[in-house]
């Protein structure tokens, strides 16, 4: 595309956050009503700003990408955007937005399955459109599971982080803190992923009073289960293919994926279960498809047939081929028709680090600010980040890519902020009447 070209196309957008509120209107029309039926916490008698205004205001923090509530403070304080935010919201005018101060101090308040609750209702609005009908794989959604780290430092914000001791026993030893999460992303296709369930890694209460020594941390292997019984609990009859990195090839994952029904993609590398890959070795002919993909069915694993399969990926690096090799084990028969198809699912767990975690630290947010010191307020805050990056995710797809719109990644939230404050003319731009909309 010429530089005229991609002039005249990015005139397409004369205001990104109108085009982005289209978007939420179309494929979440409910989302401001959501908040505004959202349990208010607070002592009614001190209340200045309704539920919805306190939602509606993080929630456009997280749209344009605002990584603290000094920031969205100083950003928000301007009477065009005040009040260009309340419209959004389907509110009526003021000049002033809730304090970042008074957002935190609702969010310490505001139970988080709360926020749990809007996000399990758009995941299931999504599901019954037929628009994401195309990213099932054997008639099931992918889920896929990784955890990351948020944030780390030498000072503990609360009595919920986790610990990592650094130089035992030296003189120069000491200890930094960090709270990480467990996430599980539903793939709708085209680079598109959802939160479906969030459970954060985290000392439990029953810990608490403990001494440092006595303390038995939480991880990531205990997070899964609970993640696994609240993802059952929310979409008890979901279709679903657990995609997960080889620290799930478990027998408990493996049993609870049993037990729930779910079948399962995860990646597999030798030092995990080297009982796998030494039955395999020993088999004497293995069923290939081409000369990429080799794999072999009933493999045994402790009480567990699992089906393996190996990838053998080449790329021209710095005009050398070079060759990577990818194994996964799934649930799933594995046959010369299906075999590219299991493949292309287990290459799709990237999705989580790169649409998931890597654009929310670095382009369209910061996930890794802790925004308050509280440990319910940081659940709340990371939680409203995932269904406001949801819904840009829609933007970027179904405006910007299907316009031929090209912005580098790190332009987008502060454009769409930079829009926050343009004088808008007409209403029906807004359209708030959808947000009372019946959804398909």
């Amino acid at each position: 595309m010429s530089r005229e070209q991609e002039r005249i196309r990015r005139k397409l957008e004369d205001n990104p956050i109108v085009e982005c509120n289209k978007i939420q209107n179309k494929f979440c029309p409910e989302l401001f009503s959501m908040f505004g039926r959202v349990k208010d916490p607070r002592h009614q008698s001190y209340v200045d700003y309704p539920v919805k205004v306190m939602l509606g205001t993080m929630y456009y923090k997280c749209i344009a990408g605002i990584s603290s509530m000094q920031e969205m403070t100083r950003a928000f304080n301007n009477e065009t955007i005040s009040r260009n935010l309340y419209r959004f919201m389907g509110e009526d005018a003021r000049d002033y937005l809730p304090h970042g101060v008074t957002e935190n101090d609702f969010l310490e308040r505001l139970e988080p399955e709360e926020l749990e609750n809007i996000q399990q209702n758009i995941v299931y609005s999504m599901i019954r459109r037929k628009t994401f009908d195309g990213a099932k794989i054997f008639k099931k959604w992918q889920v896929i599971v990784d955890a990351s780290e948020l944030d780390e430092g030498l000072q503990k914000k609360n009595d919920y982080y986790l610990s990592r001791r650094y130089n035992k026993g030296e003189e120069n030893e000491f200890v930094k803190y960090h709270r990480s999460v467990l996430e599980a992303k539903i793939y709708f296709g085209n680079n598109i992923v959802c939160s479906i369930a969030t459970e954060t890694i985290e000392n439990s209460d029953e810990y608490l009073n403990q001494s440092d020594e006595a303390v038995k941390q939480d991880c990531e292997s205990k997070a899964f289960v609970r993640l696994a019984e609240k993802i059952k609990k929310r979409f008890p009859r979901l279709p679903i293919i657990i995609t997960a990195d080889g620290l799930y090839v478990t027998k408990n994952v493996l049993q609870i994926c049993k037990d729930y029904h779910w079948d399962y993609i995860i990646r597999y590398k030798e030092g995990s279960a080297s009982s796998i890959a030494k039955e395999y070795r020993a088999l004497p002919e293995k069923e290939t498809v081409g000369t990429d993909i080799e794999y072999q069915n009933q493999i045994m694993f402790s009480d567990f047939e699992v089906n393996l399969i190996y990838y053998r990926e080449k790329r021209i690096v710095k005009g050398k081929e070079k060759e990577t090799e990818f194994a996964w084990i799934t649930s799933i028969e594995i046959t010369k028709n299906n075999a590219e198809k299991i493949v292309r699912a287990g290459r799709n767990r990237w999705k989580i680090e790169n649409q998931g975690f890597n654009r929310q630290k670095h382009w369209q947010g910061n996930i890794e600010h802790a925004c308050s010191f509280h440990e319910r307020a940081q659940k709340n805050h990371y939680l409203m980040e995932q269904i406001a990056d949801f819904i840009k995710q829609l933007y970027e797809y179904f405006y910007l890519n299907k316009n031929e719109i090209k912005k580098p990644q790190k332009n987008i939230s502060p454009e769409l902020l930079a829009s926050f404050g343009r004088q808008l003319t007409e209403t029906e731009d807004i359209n708030t009447e959808l947000h009372k909309a019946v959804l398909n």
